[in-house]
């Protein structure tokens, strides 16, 4: 598929328990309860299961002939891993000159730069916009600018991440003036998330990498060779380096705006000991927000018509392919509003 092909299937969100099966040449929800429901794989991209779906090779060799992925979370919501079709779109050239650009340190490096330059702008837009809203976050603007102005001169992977950490860090500071809860929201911890922000931030954060990597899947690029995150074992890295990009714009604006709004506040999650998580039927008010975002449409400055969210994440794959092929050099999605 070319960039200039704009074609976009649904996504499916399970959270009953029950089995997924193949029926002649579709795919069949079946609950606890014997409720029954056709999936239509005609127009399926992607199927997310949430709850406890029991399946089997007839039903992943149909999902694989349709070229469907499925993303599976555990049960406290957090993702697990993903089946993928065989591979596609394969170009022994475009692997070639991935790995070409993560192994000299000056090409992955560059790229690098422009991954957190991208998400540092992307967050500071979001300062700028509630700070235009009468919330005072200047000084944290001016310390995030000069860390911005390092950027360009780190010379290595690690100080760069360490730039962007510190640019996160004055960021989440800026939550508990954003969100107009009171959520005592002092740092970022990932694992175990240990109060409600820490939980949404890693839900979301969860989905968007699982939706990065199906757009990935959709283009020449590998999703284990990346240019920031160090690749390894068990992850598909690349992802990790793209969603840095689109966090600020998807998923932390809709948490401002959900607790904002107070569609959730903390009756809608569950404590255990220091482990914070959503509740089940409060993921899927998350789920249903969230697949509103990436079909919300806007007016592409180069292409010249309106393209979702989610494609804006399949084109970035798409510059990134210019890029290393010597076409053209990356530049990263900017929120301009």
């Amino acid at each position: 598929m070319e960039e200039n092909e704009y074609t976009m299937g649904e996504s499916i969100y399970i959270f009953r328990n029950g089995t997924l099966s193949r029926k002649d040449d579709n795919i069949l929800m079946t609950d606890l309860n014997g409720e029954k429901k056709n999936l239509r794989i005609e127009v399926l991209d992607e199927i997310y299961l949430f709850g406890e779906v029991t399946l089997n090779t007839k039903l992943l060799n149909i999902a694989s002939q349709n070229n469907v992925v499925i993303h599976i979370f555990n049960y406290y919501g957090f993702y697990s891993g993903s089946f993928f079709p065989r591979e596609r779109k394969i170009s022994g050239n475009i692997i070639v000159e991935q790995v070409r650009n993560y192994d000299d340190l000056i090409k992955r490096l560059k790229l690098a730069k422009k991954f957190v330059c991208t998400a540092a702008a992307n967050i500071y837009r979001n300062l700028r916009y509630y700070n235009g809203r009468g919330i005072d976050l200047k000084r944290d603007m001016i310390e995030i600018e000069s860390l911005q102005n390092k950027i360009s001169k780190s010379t290595g992977i690690s100080e760069l991440m360490g730039i962007e950490g510190n640019i996160r860090k004055i960021y989440y500071a800026c939550w508990n003036k954003i969100i107009n809860q009171d959520i005592n929201f002092n740092k970022r911890t990932k694992r175990p998330p240990d109060n409600m922000i820490n939980s949404m931030i890693s839900f979301i954060n969860s989905l968007i990498y699982s939706t990065v990597l199906s757009e990935i899947y959709k283009t020449h690029l590998h999703p284990a060779i990346s240019f920031l995150h160090e690749p390894g074992e068990r992850r598909f890295s690349l992802a990790l380096d793209i969603a840095e990009v689109f966090k600020p714009l998807i998923g932390d604006r809709m948490i401002f705006s959900m607790l904002n709004k107070n569609q959730l506040n903390e009756n809608d999650f569950e404590y255990d000991s220091n482990f914070t998580y959503i509740k089940e039927s409060s993921r899927r008010k998350i789920m249903e927000e969230y697949d509103k975002r990436l079909e919300r449409v806007i007016m592409h400055r180069d292409l010249g018509r309106e393209v979702s969210y989610r494609y804006l994440i399949r084109l970035e794959c798409y510059k990134i392919i210019k890029h290393i092929i010597g076409e053209k050099d990356y530049n990263g999605f900017v929120i301009w509003w």
